[in-house]
């Protein structure tokens, strides 16, 4: 049986002790969507929405979501990220703004909780500042595509 690395001994929560690890180069990658409907995406392209420029101003809030993510996730380690990159772009195909956020630290710790945390931001500033116009929005399809670095290597997520 595994044991949970945030439990110590005693079953108390313990954030996991990097001391021993080795410094790698890490990047992670992560996506997901606001699927919206279409007056909703086309007033969003058209930067008609009344709380400002949607696109950019959730592309900012992904970025300051990953610099804060020790802060919102228990446990996680506080890491000095040297890149965050966050894109949105729209798709008229099935009327959703999907959004894609790589991270990268060179350090002992991965960075995926920091790329999932930027999608996750971004995707909920899209909805707050869109909501008065579309309450059916859904937020969907948060997850991890890509890892790479430390002891674990590369992970890659299988297309189906």
């Amino acid at each position: 049986m595994s044991k949970f690395t945030h439990i110590d001994s005693t079953g108390k929560p313990s954030m996991v002790d990097v001391s021993e690890k080795k410094e790698t180069f890490r990047i992670a990658e992560a996506t997901g969507a606001v699927y919206m409907l279409p007056k909703t995406l086309e007033l969003i392209e058209k930067s008609k929405i009344e709380k400002g420029e949607v696109l950019n101003i959730s592309q900012l809030a992904g970025i300051m979501g990953a610099k804060k993510t020790p802060e919102l996730i228990p446990l996680c380690h506080p890491l000095n990220l040297s890149s965050i990159k966050v894109k949105l772009t729209s798709n008229s195909k099935n009327n959703s703004i999907n959004v894609r956020a790589t991270c990268k630290v060179f350090g002992k710790t991965g960075v995926e909780m920091e790329a999932l945390t930027a999608v996750s931001v971004a995707c909920l500033t899209i909805y707050d500042m869109c909501k008065a116009v579309d309450r059916e929005m859904k937020i969907s399809d948060i997850q991890l595509n890509y890892k790479s670095g430390g002891k674990s290597g590369v992970f890659k997520k299988k297309v189906k």
